[in-house]
């Protein structure tokens, strides 16, 4: 680079003579007036002379004003080169450009410090600059090289350990889905974020296979949230790089397997059925796996383009396994359902949920005003009912009000809850088989055991309330016509209807149309919205309550059965309890012969369909639906209760206040403890992990078992009404059990829709630890309760008010005698006479029974 060591000899000279004329200079440069990167002529603000200098000065100015130009020219492009040397330190940073050394030189006077400083520092700053800027642009290059060969590297061996799922070996597969397919291989060999990602969220072997971790979901949420909007390199313009471009979606696909063993090796069957964690439920490609768990299927979530269908899928997984199983005897068959791949693809509502939606903001606007017109008129004399139909304060006070009227059988309430609540655990040990645990032969060993009953023999729970909703039929009827009151069957039947369709129609709308939209999961579009597909399709028949002739694997809500059988049983009981009113003898008898009959009846379809009513250890999902078809949901087959239930109202109105003696208690109770065992610690041993299903012991339970199990409750009832007493009937009377009488309807409606909310939410695998750990889910039974509560606020308690005000009874021709209405639900919510809040009509107060002389 060019030296100014001349130039500033030649400057220091002049400055002894005129070092006038430096002070205008340093002024000037103090105060630029251009910058020195435009290598602006700088001599007229630098050394600028008056008029009247001596010429020789103005001559040696000249020459000086070009050299220093043409310096400054050469410090411009050095400047340019190298910009700015910039000083870190804690905290600050100090940016020194030539023009400040030479701004600071001159401002001092000092040419001597101007040269030196110059010269070190353009040399420094200029050289230092460029020679750091072309080293660092070499380590750069040799860094990005080796850490693309080292991700390459990396990369390679970790495919090598785990191969990446090709979706577009599908000979049928589209141009897109091959094009995304290689476009993810790329990037996954480029080790690009997105690729792993997508790698990455796809289900792996894991340790414990043999302890059943053999559901592998992967991670839904990884998948669901890789959005890849377009490639980062377009190698062309072609068709394929149009589509190899597009964007680009994670698509989480749930594929399921079975394994085929034709041959009998004994230690294969070992290692299958550890695999299977023992199996305690066998299933089927074909079984619906929408209420009942295909629990020897093997689940594993893959994450592929969102260009590949689930047929690409279904074609590659099953290739995948034929490779991997082949010259072994072993096979899979591979199936994954179009419902059950899903793409993160936001879509506006359609109308019927647009409408879905308006209808719960409207009831819930019609609650809030209906509850400030309360508030507003409390201290009025007298409140318009209509307004007040929908008030939350007036509904929650009769919810949970624990007043009972005289005539009130308060043993009811107590069995009611016993049976809701098994009736919850065996539910939830249902839904709990859904579940992916990474222990799940140990969980399989410790649930074959005889104490499983309680959870196994969910039909059970269910015969007390057709047995009571029988007998508070029977009850209340017998009781009017003792009366002498007209019995007017059609606004039975309408206040029924009004009692239980909004309710059920309001959970309907809710599971078909706002429930999918509350979630995701790996298994929710198979628990929640095929669900709500086939509501869409038979809401209908709910609706007229004849769903539980259509089969369980097309039911809209399938818990809702019960609600058709007793409806149906209902709509026939006014014939049986005429007939036993007018004949006694033979109506008693024509009864007793139903219920034999109906007996036989399940005892044969039992046999000759080869059905079990109890959930044995290995328990065939074909044999389950066979068994709800044919025999669980069909009314005959269950009339046998539902008819015991009128002759304990009738014998509960013919026979009160009668007297027994200590014998005849001590026999009864002996009997009534015997068939509640029978009952229940019969079918144990079926509940064996080692259990071998046996047509003649299923019949056996599903003939008698309901009826031992209801004799038991009824004796309770029976003693308990005639004011014999002790520590159990206590129990079973306590008050507070009318609260979850209320609630008992809501409860039986809400419980299946938040189990399957939570299955179908449930996103990773988790450690069964006990089977009281599982049950006893808090959060469930709070979700539970809140979502009855709200359900029997807002759609069960106005109705009934509006049913008040809609339906009115005749008055009495006789005196009054206790009476007690009909339970309509399945659930055991009935409505009772004796319950001021949820009288029909208004009527005479009832006279109070005399505690029994033998009460205890």
């Amino acid at each position: 680079m060019w030296c100014p060591l001349p130039l500033l000899a030649l400057l220091c000279c002049c400055l002894c003579s005129r070092c006038w004329a430096l002070d205008g200079a340093a002024a000037a440069v103090a105060n630029p007036t251009c910058s020195l990167k435009d290598n602006c002529n700088l001599g007229e603000n630098l050394l600028s002379v008056n008029a009247d200098s001596d010429p020789v000065e103005s001559h040696i100015a000249s020459i000086f004003e070009d050299k220093v130009n043409y310096s400054l020219k050469l410090f411009a492009d050095d400047a340019n080169a190298a910009t700015t040397t910039t000083t870190t330190t804690t905290g600050s940073s100090t940016s020194t450009t030539v023009l400040d050394v030479l701004h600071d030189a001159l401002a001092a006077a000092n040419l001597s410090e101007l040269h030196h400083a110059t010269t070190t520092t353009s040399r420094s700053t200029a050289n230092y600059t460029l020679r750091q800027l072309s080293d660092k642009r070499e380590d750069d290059d040799q860094v990005e090289d080796d850490e693309r060969v080292y991700l390459y590297n990396i990369g390679k061996r970790f495919l090598a350990i785990s191969q990446p799922f090709d979706a577009a070996r599908n000979p049928d597969a589209s141009p897109l889905c091959r094009a995304q397919m290689r476009r993810y291989l790329k990037a996954l060999n480029n080790f690009d974020l997105w690729a792993l990602k997508m790698h990455d969220a796809s289900g792996k072997l894991n340790s414990g296979i043999l302890n059943g971790n053999i559901n592998q979901p992967g991670d839904f949420d990884q998948c669901m949230g890789i959005q890849q909007a377009h490639d980062d390199v377009t190698s062309g313009n072609n068709n394929d790089d149009t589509q190899a471009n597009s964007p680009l979606r994670g698509q989480y696909c749930l594929a399921y397997a079975q394994p085929v063993l034709p041959h009998k090796s004994k230690r294969l069957q070992t290692f299958f059925k550890l695999l299977q964690s023992h199996g305690p439920f066998k299933s089927e490609f074909n079984d619906p796996g929408h209420r009942v768990p295909r629990y020897s299927l093997i689940n594993w979530g893959i994450c592929v383009p969102s260009g590949c269908t689930y047929r690409d899928v279904e074609y590659s997984v099953a290739e995948y396994l034929r490779n991997q199983t082949a010259a072994t005897g072993i096979s899979f068959n591979v199936r994954v359902e179009p419902q059950m791949c899903q793409v993160r693809d936001p879509q506006p509502w359609d109308r019927n949920t647009t409408w879905a939606v308006r209808f719960f903001v409207l009831v819930v606007c019609l609650a809030v005003l209906s509850t400030v017109y309360d508030r507003s008129t409390k201290t009025q004399p007298k409140q318009n009912d209509w307004c007040t139909a929908f008030s939350l304060d007036k509904n929650l006070r009769w919810l949970f009000s624990t007043r009972s009227s005289p005539g009130d059988i308060e043993a009811v309430h107590g069995i009611r809850f016993l049976n809701a609540i098994m009736l919850i655990f065996s539910h939830k040990s249902m839904a709990m088989f859904f579940n992916p645990y990474n222990n799940r032969t140990a969980m399989s060993e410790s649930l074959g055991q005889p104490w499983t009953v309680i959870g196994r023999a969910a039909s059970l729970y269910t015969d007390p309330f057709l047995l009571f909703s029988g007998m508070l039929t029977s009850y209340s009827l017998f009781g009017r016509l003792m009366k002498q009151q007209p019995i007017r069957l059609k606004n039975e039947y309408i206040s029924r209807l009004m009692r239980i369709v909004p309710p059920l129609a309001a959970l309907i709308l809710f599971c078909t149309y706002v429930l999918p939209l509350w979630g995701s999961g790996p298994q929710w579009n198979l628990v929640v919205g095929h669900h709500a597909d086939i509501c869409k399709q038979h809401w209908w028949r709910n609706l007229l309550f004849i769903h539980n002739y259509f089969g369980f694997s097309e039911m809209c809500l399938t818990h809702t059965h019960h609600l058709g059988i007793d409806t149906e049983l209902f709509a026939v009981a006014p014939l049986f309890i005429l007939i036993l009113w007018r004949w006694p003898r033979r109506g008693l008898l024509a009864l007793l012969l139903l219920c034999t009959i109906g007996t036989a009846a399940r005892y044969y379809t039992t046999i000759v369909n080869q059905l079990s009513n109890y959930i044995y250890f290995g328990t065939n999902i074909q044999r389950l639906f066979r068994t709800a078809d044919y025999m669980y949901s069909f009314p005959p087959h269950r009339s046998t209760v539902y008819i015991m239930g009128i002759l304990l109202g009738y014998a509960l109105r013919k026979y009160q206040g009668v007297q027994l003696s200590p014998l005849q208690l001590r026999l009864g109770w002996l009997a009534a403890t015997i068939c509640v065992l029978a009952s229940l610690l019969g079918p144990a041993p079926m509940g064996h992990i080692d259990y071998v299903y046996n047509s003649t012991h299923a019949a056996i339970y599903a003939a008698f078992a309901p009826i031992a199990w209801c004799l038991f409750f009824s004796w309770i009832v029976f003693v308990s009404h005639n004011g014999y007493k002790n520590k159990l009937t206590r129990l079973f009377s306590w008050r507070g059990f009318q609260v979850s009488t209320k609630l008992s309807y809501a409860i039986y409606l809400t419980q299946f829709p938040v189990f399957f909310y939570n299955v179908g939410r449930r996103r990773h695998i988790h450690h069964y630890y006990n089977f009281v750990s599982i049950i006893l889910d808090t959060n469930e039974f709070i979700s539970i309760f809140l979502a009855s509560v709200a359900l029997t606020v807002l759609f069960d308690a106005p109705f009934q008010n509006l049913k008040k005000l809609l339906i009115k009874r005749p008055a009495a021709n006789q005196s009054k005698a206790p009476a007690t209405t009909p339970s309509t639900m399945p659930t055991g919510t009935a409505l009772r006479e004796s319950e001021p809040e949820r009288k029909l009509v208004s009527e005479p107060e009832l006279v109070p029974l005399q505690p029994h002389p033998h009460a205890d």
